[in-house]
C-alpha cells in the first residue's frame, strides 16, 4: 500500500510540476505582449522596449522562483535555479543552435556582453568561496547589471539610429487597452502561480526521490524556466536566424547572472547562502562552460559549429557528475 501511495504521490507531484511549467510559459507569453504593448502605447521608442521591458519580462520566471524560494528558505533552489538556468541555456540551448545552424554574429556584436557575462561569473565564484553572497557583493554585482543596461540602451541607439525617436502606432481603443491590461495581469499571474507550484513540487519531488534540493534546482527547475530561452530558439533556427538565437541566449544569462541571486540577497537583507554544491559543483561548472562557448567565439571572431559541440559536451559531464 505504501507502495501505491507513493507512486501516485509522485504522479500528482509529476503534474502539478508539469503545470507550473506551463503557467510560466503561457503567462510569460501574455506578459511580455501586454509589456510590450504598453511600452509602445506610451510612446516609448522601441530600441529601449527591447532592451529593458522584453529583457526584464523574459527573466520573470527565474527571478521570481528564486526569489520565492529564498524567502522559504530554499536557497539550494534559488541558488541552483540561477546558475543552471545559465548553464542549461548555454550547454542546451546554445550547444543546439550552434550545431543546427552557422551563427554570423561578428565579435563586434557580442564582445562586450561576452566578455561582461564571463567577468560577472568570474566574479560571482570569486565572492562565493566562502559559501555565501552578502548584501555588499550583491551591490557590486548589480553594477555589472547596470553595465550590460546601458551598453543595450546604446547599441539600440546605434542600431535604429533616426528610427529610436519614432513613435510606434498601437491601437489604443478602450477594448484593446482592457484586452492588454488583462494580459498583463493574467501573465502576471500566470507566473506567479507557476513559479509557487514549481518550487512546493520541486522540493516535494526532491524529498520522494530523496535526491537534494539543489540538484533539483539546477536541472529540473533550471531547465524548466529556461523553456521560453528554447521556444526563442527553436523560432530563430525555423527562420534561419542563429544570431537572434545567440544573442537572446547571451543576453538572458546576464540578466540570470546579474540580478537573480543579488537580488534574492537584498530583499532578505542578509547573505544568501551558497551550499557545498553550488559553491564546489554548480557555480564552477556555470563558469566552465561559458568560458567554453565564449572564450573561443572571442578568440576566433565568432561561434564556429564546433563550439556547439564542444559545450554540450561540458553539459553532459556536468550532469553526469551531479
Amino acid at each position: 500500500m505504501g507502495i501505491d501511495f507513493t507512486g501516485s504521490t509522485l504522479a500528482l507531484v509529476l503534474v502539478l510540476f508539469a503545470v507550473g511549467l506551463i503557467c510560466i510559459i503561457k503567462g510569460g507569453d501574455l506578459f511580455v505582449d501586454a509589456a510590450t504593448w504598453i511600452a509602445e502605447a506610451s510612446g516609448i521608442p522601441k530600441f529601449i522596449i527591447g532592451a529593458t521591458v522584453v529583457s526584464f519580462a523574459t527573466t520573470m520566471p527565474e527571478m521570481l522562483v528564486s526569489v520565492f524560494s529564498a524567502f522559504e528558505g530554499n536557497a539550494d533552489i534559488a541558488v541552483g535555479n540561477a546558475v543552471g538556468s545559465v548553464t542549461a541555456n548555454t550547454g542546451l540551448i546554445m550547444c543546439l543552435s550552434l550545431v543546427c545552424m552557422s551563427c554570423q554574429m561578428t565579435r563586434k556584436q557580442f564582445g562586450f556582453k561576452a566578455s561582461l557575462l564571463l567577468a560577472t561569473i568570474a566574479v560571482l565564484f570569486a565572492f562565493t568561496r566562502n559559501g555565501q553572497l552578502s548584501v555588499a557583493q550583491s551591490f557590486v554585482i548589480l553594477l555589472f547589471f547596470a553595465a550590460f543596461l546601458a551598453e543595450n540602451l546604446m547599441a539600440g541607439k546605434r542600431e535604429h539610429g533616426a528610427e529610436s525617436n519614432e513613435i510606434v502606432q498601437v491601437d489604443t481603443s478602450g477594448k484593446n487597452i482592457l484586452i492588454n491590461i488583462g494580459k498583463f495581469l493574467l501573465g502576471a499571474a500566470a507566473i506567479v502561480l507557476g513559479a509557487q507550484l514549481l518550487i512546493d513540487n520541486g522540493t516535494a519531488l526532491a524529498q520522494l526521490l530523496h535526491v537534494p534540493d539543489s540538484i533539483i534546482g539546477a536541472t529540473m527547475i533550471a531547465i524548466g524556466t529556461s523553456l521560453p530561452e528554447l521556444v526563442t530558439t527553436i523560432t530563430a533556427l525555423r527562420k534561419k536566424q542563429s544570431d537572434l538565437s545567440v544573442g537572446n541566449i547571451i543576453g538572458a544569462n546576464l540578466m540570470d547572472i546579474t540580478l537573480i541571486m543579488p537580488l534574492c540577497a537584498l530583499l532578505l537583507g542578509k547573505p544568501l547562502t551558497v551550499e557545498n554544491q553550488g559553491m564546489l559543483l554548480d557555480i564552477p561548472a556555470c563558469l566552465i562552460v561559458s568560458a567554453g562557448a565564449l572564450v573561443p567565439a572571442l578568440i576566433c571572431g565568432r561561434f564556429k559549429r564546433w563550439i556547439g559541440f564542444f559545450i554540450g559536451g561540458l553539459y553532459i559531464v556536468y550532469l553526469v557528475i551531479m
